[in-house]
């Protein structure tokens, strides 16, 4: 939770954790498009010419984010089923829950994310959130989908961007990759997760974004607001200028 306006400006099998080479032709098609998605999955999303996303092992986190279907319709809609009144900023929308309370907000689409890519390969100890005091939510038996939907909220109601900027560790921008988290920890604050990384022949990476917001609403892969050339991919630069809010490159933090 806890998210400010910035102001001033699958088939497993189907899946190539080495990435592909795939060119900007159809990329061109789903920016055009105002509510209609050409991709099936995160990973369907083609890199630019040049890029390749990097490899990774089947059991990844980069593997998993990379297996997320998407919604054919890119409009995003609130936790009420409402549409949220600003369209501009998705690129694609995740098929992933948002639930029905207004919870699941920027930091919150980050942990459940995280829980659920945890939850998948059976990982359930490793399923614990911090709150801002200290204080720890972990998952508990049983350990059935339905009790993980249940422990969400709690977690949702507890954590937000400032305890969950105090959970992760700094990471340096050179070393980004899928899963990793651009965060301000505050009150309002705001998180958006790396949903995947390529990098070309000279080494120069490049990554993609996605985002919660206020109120909660769907989880969705962002534009580049400033090089629609590139987007939805973004450059490392000094500043990460995104369309409701801006980092700068020493924000980010892995897990």
């Amino acid at each position: 939770m806890n998210c400010k306006i910035f102001l001033p400006a699958l088939s497993l099998t189907a899946l190539s954790c080495s990435g592909n080479s795939n060119t900007d032709t159809t990329i061109k098609q789903n920016r055009k498009d105002s509510s209609a998605n050409v991709y099936k999955l995160a990973a369907s999303i083609p890199e630019p010419t040049g890029y390749i996303r990097i490899p990774c092992d089947s059991n990844s986190f980069t593997a998993w984010l990379r297996s997320i279907a998407l919604k054919k319709d890119k409009t995003v809609y609130l936790f009420n089923g409402d549409k949220k009144n600003d369209q501009s900023a998705q690129f694609a929308v995740l098929d992933i829950s948002v639930g029905d309370k207004n919870l699941q907000q920027c930091a919150d689409a980050v942990i459940r994310l995280r829980a659920e890519y945890l939850f998948a390969i059976k990982q359930f100890p490793a399923i614990s959130f911090t709150d801002n005091e200290g204080g720890t939510y972990p998952f508990v038996q049983p350990y059935s989908k339905e009790h993980l939907q249940s422990y969400l909220p709690t977690v949702f109601g507890m954590c937000g961007s400032a305890s969950l900027s105090k959970q992760l560790k700094h990471a340096n921008i050179s070393d980004i990759k899928p899963g990793d988290v651009f965060i301000r920890g505050g009150f309002p604050g705001h998180a958006e997760i790396v949903m995947d990384v390529a990098v070309n022949s000279e080494g120069k990476k490049i990554f993609m974004l996605a985002q919660s917001y206020m109120p909660a609403q769907d989880i969705h892969i962002l534009i580049n607001p400033t090089n629609e050339k590139l987007s939805p991919w973004y450059e490392i630069t000094d500043d990460i200028i995104c369309p409701e809010y801006a980092f700068t490159k020493n924000e980010l933090k892995s897990w």
